[in-house]
């Protein structure tokens, strides 16, 4: 495509100027604002649900670069009204854009809770995204329907993923689990052992769907066992054959959930002899599980109740392995490597449990050729500057973190091809005008679900360094961070891990003796250096400062004018940010992985992950402590921002770098250490 074709569908519009001007191209996009009044009237309709105002405006919008978005949020608002034409009109007037692939997968869902699986059918094959979950049960559910028990047994496993990974009440893949079992490719164990799961994860309405395909006639007891397990279980002590044993294993999973050593109580006093081999066991691994979360010294003494590792699911056998790990200042490595040999394949090639059984096999008392061999290759598999564990790996075979070769830069012909997409182009104008979940979403669809052609595909790593490259110009550094990480042989740390107000964070870092490295390793992972950015839980800017610790910490580092709209401002935020990342830091010594959880998770969090019991634990490898952070959320931020922080050290410094060196050693506090401040927010 041209440029001047590409001028010619934005008329009228400050992007046509911009295209127009190579120039500009560095620049944040400028917009049209009275054109683009009525579509963010319109975005804003739609969040509502204001049906009649979407109506109303559409006319307006016709024209405008962002015209897809408008019409979609109109039909997509009054969806379950519009007639098979309407659809099928939008689906042909805007063939070929994300929005059209947005609404075909709206209308095909429409479709599967509907039944009409003959639309469904004809139309699934035009659909180009291919990653929506339900859609895919859906259609899985068609070719049940087609094949009934002569439908292969891959189909069975793949209805089995999607159904045990769903945590929400999911209509397509609870339907195609039902049909599973009815065809009997499910098992009843299959079915309760879902519900379990959903019930361990707060998830009764999940749970109750599960029950009911298997035993309806209880499915309404669900509800009892979730608002309170322990009375349930308390009501049939005295006759406990005359309740179901998958109920009751539901109710002290339930109080597992939270009271581990309770749950314990109950199965060694009471239950464990009512239930079977494989229902005990379950119950037991998620007492194991829960009490390593609790970060418990019996977590291990829990575990040890199951006979053999293979009746622990993939879940429980990570925590069993995290609590391994952390069972002294030297873990029990003859439990870790059995505990991940026990996962499925798919678990063991996570590099978080590749690299653990590598380091389990060099801590056998024995190591063989062959062990070090299995080993060696182990740790060569995912040895890189990528993540975490790959560059533990590289370090374990004795090398450290290097920036690479940056490869060569975007060619004008990859540029052009870039500039020219159009979902690259409608994305870019939409977070240019503030709606920059929209753009993101089709940014997303440009780089990670389409080719450059917007066929189904992928890119080519040099089609997504252009693109990447093109976001970096207009300073949308999430996008430019997440399109450049999705390069598969070509790694250009230039644009992975930019250094946008590159002076300000500089200075401002080692005027108060922090790492510019960790503190730009930090904002990459909290905000992709987007400065408006703003959490679900009202934490704003590049370094996610919530209001009162902005309060808390601009006192304490002399900025007596502060005021709380001052967050967003690009160098009051840095220096908020970093003065109290400073003040954690010092806080528990100069350790960045503990800083690092207590700036994601509150500094009491950090405290008491740190020695959970009377702080008389073992001392630790960092990456040890790191992995049984119990918070998911926490534990793969730290893990990043250290990440992060190895990588940029290597950019600014041009030398070798060592995560480990980094990560350190955690435990109790020490005594000699300056008092800790227990005032941080």
């Amino acid at each position: 495509m041209k440029l001047s074709v590409i001028v010619s569908l934005f008329a009228g519009t400050a992007l046509a100027l911009q295209l127009l001007n190579p120039a500009a191209q560095a620049a944040t996009l400028t917009t049209d604002p009275k054109a683009d009044a009525v579509i963010t009237d319109m975005a804003q309709a739609f969040k509502r649900g204001d049906r009649k105002r979407l109506t109303a405006l559409l006319p307006q919008t016709k024209g405008h670069p962002l015209e897809a978005w408008a019409a979609y949020w109109e039909l997509k608002a009054r969806l379950d009204e519009a007639s098979t034409s309407e659809v099928r009109s939008y689906l042909s007037r805007f063939a070929g854009t994300y929005q059209e692939d947005r609404l075909r997968n709206d209308w095909l869902l429409l479709l599967g809770s509907r039944r009409d699986w003959t639309t469904l059918a004809d139309e699934h094959p035009h659909y180009r995204m291919r990653d929506d979950r339900e859609l895919r049960c859906y259609i899985l559910t068609v070719e049940l329907l087609e094949k009934g028990p002569r439908a292969a047994p891959e189909l069975a496993d793949e209805v089995r993923r999607h159904w045990m990974g769903m945590r929400e009440a999911d209509d397509g893949c609870t339907l195609a689990a039902d049909r599973l079992y009815f065809y009997k490719q499910f098992t009843a164990l299959d079915i309760w052992r879902k519900a379990r799961l959903m019930m361990e994860h707060n998830r009764p309405r999940t749970a109750r769907n599960a029950v009911y395909i298997v035993a309806p006639e209880v499915a309404n007891v669900v509800t009892d066992v979730n608002n309170n397990a322990a009375k349930f279980l308390a009501r049939h002590i005295a006759a406990p054959q005359k309740v179901r044993q998958e109920l009751v294993v539901m109710a002290l999973v339930k109080v597992a959930a939270s009271d581990p050593d309770g749950a314990a109580k109950l199965m060694k006093n009471k239950w464990q002899p009512y239930l079977t081999t494989e229902e005990r066991h379950w119950v037991w691994g998620v007492i194991g599980r829960q009490s390593a979360m609790q970060l418990n010294d019996d977590a291990l003494d829990h575990f040890a109740r199951v006979a053999q590792d293979k009746d622990l699911n993939d879940d429980m056998l990570a925590w069993k392995a995290r609590a391994a790990l952390r069972a002294g200042s030297t873990p029990k490595w003859q439990v870790v490597e059995s505990a991940i040999q026990a996962m499925s394949a798919d678990a063991r090639r996570d590099p978080t449990w590749i690299y653990w059984h590598a380091r389990a096999l060099l801590a056998r008392k024995r190591v063989t050729p062959q062990v070090q061999q299995e080993a060696t290759a182990a740790l060569e598999s995912m040895a890189g500057v990528r993540g975490f564990y790959e560059q533990l790996a590289l370090e374990e075979l004795g090398r450290k973190v290097n920036a690479p070769a940056r490869p060569a830069p975007p060619t004008a012909e990859e540029m052009e091809l870039a500039r020219n997409n159009p979902s690259l182009q409608r994305a870019l104008y939409a977070v240019a005008m503030g709606l920059r979940s929209e753009g993101v979403r089709e940014w997303n669809y440009a780089t990670n679900l389409v080719n450059a052609q917007g066929q189904s595909g992928v890119m080519t790593d040099r089609e997504l360094l252009a693109a990447a490259q093109l976001a970096c110009d207009h300073q949308v550094w999430d996008r430019c961070i997440n399109t450049s990480e999705r390069t598969r042989q070509v790694v250009d740390f230039e644009q992975r891990f930019p250094m946008p107000f590159k002076d300000s964070v500089i200075a401002r870092s080692r005027d108060i003796n922090l790492d510019p490295a960790y503190v730009y390793g930090l904002i990459r992972q909290e905000s992709r250096f987007v400065m408006d950015a703003r959490s679900g839980v009202g934490a704003s800017g590049l370094m996610q400062v919530m209001p009162a610790t902005a309060k808390w910490t601009a006192r304490k580092i002399g900025m007596n004018s502060f005021t709380p709209d001052q967050i967003t401002d690009r160098d009051t935020n840095i220096a908020i940010g970093t003065g109290y990342l400073k003040l954690v830091l010092d806080s528990f010594e100069g350790s960045m992985p503990l800083a690092a959880a207590a700036y994601n998770a509150g500094p009491s969090r950090s405290r008491r992950w740190r020695a959970p019991n009377d702080g008389s634990g073992p001392v630790l490898e960092g990456a040890i402590w790191a992995e049984n952070v119990p918070f998911h959320e926490t534990r793969d931020y730290v893990k990043k921002v250290l990440s992060n922080t190895t990588n940029y050290a290597a950019l600014i410094t041009g030398q070798p770098q060592s995560l480990k060196a980094r990560l350190g050693f955690v435990g109790p506090r020490n005594a000699s250490a300056s008092a800790e401040n227990l005032d941080l927010p």
